[in-house]
């Protein structure tokens, strides 16, 4: 009960969120830009969401693929959906699915929830990290006036390099890794205690962190390639969403490049802090208004564009999504068991 409520709380703030935003920009505004979309271009950014669901499930099958016998491309596929359902309909807010999607992956692997949260929070990290390191990447050439379709090409190819190279060295140098994280880490914590009360320097927590974290690294260990394919899934994602935003940009007549696009996406994630089902009205808001900033789209055309684009999202993820997490096996195990 006490999860319905505050899903039906999120939800409610989400939407207000949502026609606050519209209101803002200009509802009548927003409606007019709708009606000029061409129903071929709303087809065809319906196929993209599509395509980033699936291309979702690369990383899935690379971040699992240390346990047991990993997942086929389908089951990582299903697995990708079913987390985008919890995602939307979770009271935590969006991007707490893994908690969740743990216990299943552990059954289906017929590993434990500790083991499968392990490399999935991994994942989560090396995914972010990826994205990060793009957008960047492809920001830097745009602050320069050099982006051009070659350019951001050639960016996408770099960054997958750098993040394998990565991959291995952390793969092959887990220990060094440890030991560098807990030189810089433990004088931020010791600069926070003399703030925070309750905060112990000297108790030893940020070795114990650092070591879980490094044991789940480990599971990358003897195949660190893995580490690149997750990053390349959360590139090859970012790319499909800029791809539909441009799509609509430039069917309702602003000429925009991809590139500041690219760049923007992976901004409005942290909107997935606020405990909001789906991010509604904080995610909208924030990748409406770095659209409007980056592309020199009117605000009212930028968010007709997101309108669009999250209305197919959240209906995939839904419809397709629910159906994915309703053939899951695990449903019957205490969460969190192992």
């Amino acid at each position: 009960m006490r999860n319905r409520a505050r899903l039906l709380a999120g939800g409610v703030l989400g939407i207000g969120g949502v026609l606050a935003y519209l209101w803002f920009v200009g509802v009548g505004d927003v409606a007019s830009t709708l009606r000029g979309l061409a129903p071929a271009i709303v087809v065809a950014v319906a196929v993209l969401v599509v395509v980033e669901g699936v291309v979702d499930g690369i990383g899935v099958w690379a971040s699992v693929r240390p346990l047991g016998e990993g997942l086929t491309g389908r089951e990582s596929v299903q697995f990708a959906l079913a987390g985008d359902f919890f995602d939307i309909v979770s009271p935590a807010g969006a991007a707490s699915s893994e908690p969740i999607m743990a216990q299943f992956v552990g059954t289906a692997t017929e590993t434990s929830y500790s083991e499968a949260l392990g490399v999935r929070s991994v994942a989560k990290y090396v995914k972010a990290g990826g994205q990060v390191l793009l957008s960047a990447s492809l920001g830097l050439l745009v602050l320069r006036g050099q982006a051009s379709s070659s350019t951001v090409l050639t960016t996408l190819g770099a960054a997958v390099v750098v993040i394998l190279v990565l991959g291995v060295a952390v793969g092959l140098s887990g220990g060094l890794l440890s030991r560098l994280l807990v030189a810089v880490l433990e004088p931020v914590v010791r600069a926070v205690s003399a703030v925070v009360p309750g905060v112990d320097p000297d108790d030893g927590f940020v070795r114990e962190a650092v070591g879980r974290f490094g044991v789940r690294v480990a599971e990358f260990r003897d195949a660190p390639a893995l580490v690149g394919l997750i990053a390349l899934g959360g590139i090859i994602e970012q790319a499909v969403v800029a791809t539909a935003l441009w799509v609509l940009l430039s069917d309702l007549g602003v000429a925009v490049a991809l590139a500041p696009i690219v760049v923007v996406v992976p901004l409005p994630q942290a909107a997935t802090v606020v405990p909001v089902p789906a991010s509604l009205g904080t995610y909208d808001v924030l990748l409406g208004g770095a659209l409007a900033l980056t592309t020199g789209a009117p605000a009212a055309v930028a968010a007709a564009a997101v309108v669009v684009f999250r209305g197919l999202t959240l209906l995939f993820g839904l419809a397709t999504g629910g159906f994915c997490a309703a053939l899951l096996r695990g449903w019957d195990v205490r969460p969190g068991a192992d």
